[in-house]
C-alpha cells in the first residue's frame, strides 16, 4: 500500500523539544525527521524533500535565518520559525526572509500542530498555471486546463482522468523528478488503492497518446533509479 503522509523536518538543538514535537506530529499522522544542527538540517532537507520545516532560529552552528535563506533559494516549502525572541522586529525579520509563520518559546505542542495544519492547508493548493492554455515544443503538445483537454499535433489525445492528473502534476513541477509514490500521492491522492508500479502503466499509456515516438519520449522522461520528470519546452 502507498503511504502519503506528509514529511515534516523538525530542526532544534534541544532534544526534549524535538521529542515532544515529534510525538505530537506523529500522532497527527505526519512523518517526522529531526535535525539538531544547521548542517544536519540542510543535508536532510535536500535528501527527504519535506512538506514543511519547523526551524529553531538559534542553532549551534548555522543560524536559523541563514538556513531559511538557503531553503528559499531552492524551494517554496513552508517554514515555521521556532523562536525565543519575542520582539516584533525579530519576528518581522524572520517573516521577511521567507518564513510562513512563527511560534514563540515556550509553546503548546497542540498549538504548534494546529499551526502546522493551518500552514499546510494554506500552502498546499496546486500551483495555478500562468495560462489556461499550455503549449510545448512549438504547439506539438497543447494542454487546455479549462477544458481538461490535451492535443497532440492538433488531434485530441484521449487521456483518462488519472492519466490527465499525472501529466498535469509533472507539467506543474517541470524541474522535479517524481518517484512513483510521489506521483501517486500528488496526482491521485490518499484514496488511491493501487500499487506504485501501476504508475508505470499509466506513464506507458500517456506516452502512447502524446509522444511522437513512445520509445524515445520527449515529454515524460525516465530518470533511472528514481522516477519520472517532464521534459517539454515551452
Amino acid at each position: 500500500m502507498i503511504t502519503c503522509a506528509k514529511k515534516i523536518l523538525v530542526v532544534d538543538d534541544e532534544q526534549k523539544i524535538v521529542e515532544v514535537v515529534k510525538s505530537y506530529l506523529q500522532h497527527s499522522g505526519y512523518e517526522v525527521y529531526e535535525a539538531y544542527t544547521g548542517k544536519q538540517a540542510i543535508e536532510l532537507f535536500e535528501k527527504i524533500d519535506p512538506s514543511l520545516v519547523i526551524l529553531d532560529l538559534m542553532l549551534p552552528d548555522i543560524s536559523g535565518e541563514d538556513i531559511c535563506r538557503l531553503i528559499r533559494k531552492q524551494s517554496r516549502v513552508p517554514v515555521i520559525m521556532l523562536t525565543a525572541k519575542v520582539e516584533e522586529e525579530d519576528i518581522l525579520k524572520g517573516l521577511d526572509i521567507g518564513a510562513d509563520d512563527y511560534i514563540t518559546k515556550p509553546f503548546s505542542p497542540k498549538q504548534l500542530v494546529a499551526r502546522v495544519i493551518a500552514v499546510l492547508r494554506r500552502t498546499s493548493e496546486d500551483p495555478v498555471p500562468l495560462s489556461n492554455v499550455l503549449s510545448f515544443n512549438k504547439d506539438d503538445l497543447v494542454i487546455d486546463t479549462l477544458k481538461y483537454e490535451v492535443r497532440k499535433n492538433e488531434s485530441i489525445a484521449n487521456l483518462t482522468p488519472n492519466e490527465y492528473k499525472i501529466l498535469m502534476t509533472l507539467v506543474k513541477y517541470p524541474k522535479k523528478t517524481f518517484t512513483r509514490e510521489e506521483l501517486i500521492c500528488m496526482a491521485l491522492g490518499n484514496d488511491y488503492e493501487g500499487f506504485d508500479r501501476t504508475v508505470d502503466t499509466h506513464i506507458k499509456n500517456i506516452r502512447q497518446k502524446i509522444e511522437t515516438d513512445p520509445k524515445a519520449p520527449k515529454y515524460i522522461l525516465t530518470v533511472h533509479g528514481v522516477g519520472y520528470r517532464f521534459g517539454g519546452e515551452g
